[in-house]
């Protein structure tokens, strides 16, 4: 096996935190693996990793070394990338994942520009709120809107979203406006769920994102859904920038809580950990890393 082929099956390793997660996606058996990290370990003369029976950490030379492979993966696959479309336009077929809501009201309206500018690019948008399995399902790559992402997730971020507390006029008018997170346990909430476990709501109070609960006699996993029966009267919402704010533009909906918000989502581009990035991965990324900056900081 050579050196390189050692990194790539030790930053594997890395990433999915599991021998058998690495062998299962090599196509190789567990001890197979488990032996290539030793021989590399051997090589080095050091320990890159400890292994129980719960968990793999690394050590600090093993988080060191994972740190300049990936540098090393990098520098070559930009090598190749850089020689290889110098003399070839994007070409492929692009599986991505989106989110609904963004999807539809950030991504789509993109699509005729990304089209006119990599024709020879096929793109295939599957819309969900669910969080995709990108190796599993076969994706290139997927949009998250997230606060956070898991450990040894690959991806760039792309932008934030705001969150916006809201109600319309109407469900105010009733049932008065709160002040403070605490009051929202006398106030009916709308809670983003794919499932119906009562997750609470979070706000910044004095420096510290804190957790309120409220009766919540809707929950859905899909903020647009959410926004509507909040337009209706029906309880507070919290919902981001890009679903609300056209909304707080009109007046359909009233931002309350300004001063408890809690910190912006981030939007995230995901690859899946199996692999390099490929060319047309890349200029996928870069379209709509620039299409969806600020307007501010675009070039």
């Amino acid at each position: 096996m050579s050196r390189l082929d050692a990194m790539q099956q030790f930053v594997r390793v890395a990433d999915l935190g599991s021998f058998a997660a690495a062998a299962q996606q090599l196509g190789v058996a567990r001890s197979v693996v488990t032996r290539r990290i030793a021989a590399l370990e051997e090589h080095l003369g050091v320990k890159l990793m400890v292994r129980t029976t719960r968990k793999l950490t690394l050590t600090s030379a093993g988080a060191a070394y994972l740190e300049r492979c990936r540098s090393i993966l990098q520098a070559l696959e930009d090598a190749e990338t850089e020689v290889m479309a110098a003399g070839q336009t994007p070409r492929g077929h692009i599986h991505m994942g989106v989110p609904v809501s963004f999807g539809v009201r950030r991504i789509a309206p993109l699509l005729a520009q990304f089209a006119a500018t990599y024709p020879h690019i096929t793109l295939s948008l599957d819309f969900s709120d669910r969080t995709s399995d990108l190796i599993d399902e076969a994706m290139d790559l997927a949009i998250r809107v997230s606060a956070e992402l898991a450990p040894g997730i690959v991806a760039r971020k792309l932008g934030s979203a705001q969150l916006h507390t809201v109600a319309a006029p109407s469900y105010l008018a009733r049932h008065g406006t709160p002040q403070h997170p605490s009051e929202l346990q006398q106030h009916t909430c709308l809670g983003y769920s794919g499932r119906a476990h009562n997750r609470p709501l979070q706000f910044m109070v004095e420096g510290k994102l804190q957790s309120f609960s409220s009766p919540y006699p809707l929950q859905a996993n899909n903020g647009d859904a959410l926004a509507q029966v909040a337009l209706q009267g029906m309880g507070i919402a919290v919902q981001p920038d890009f679903i609300a704010q056209e909304y707080i533009d009109r007046g359909a909906l009233v931002p309350i809580l300004a001063d408890f918000a809690p910190p912006p989502l981030g939007i995230y581009a995901v690859l899946p950990s199996n692999r390099l990035i490929s060319q047309r991965q890349r200029v996928v990324l870069d379209f709509f890393a620039q299409a969806l900056a600020p307007q501010g900081s675009r070039a």
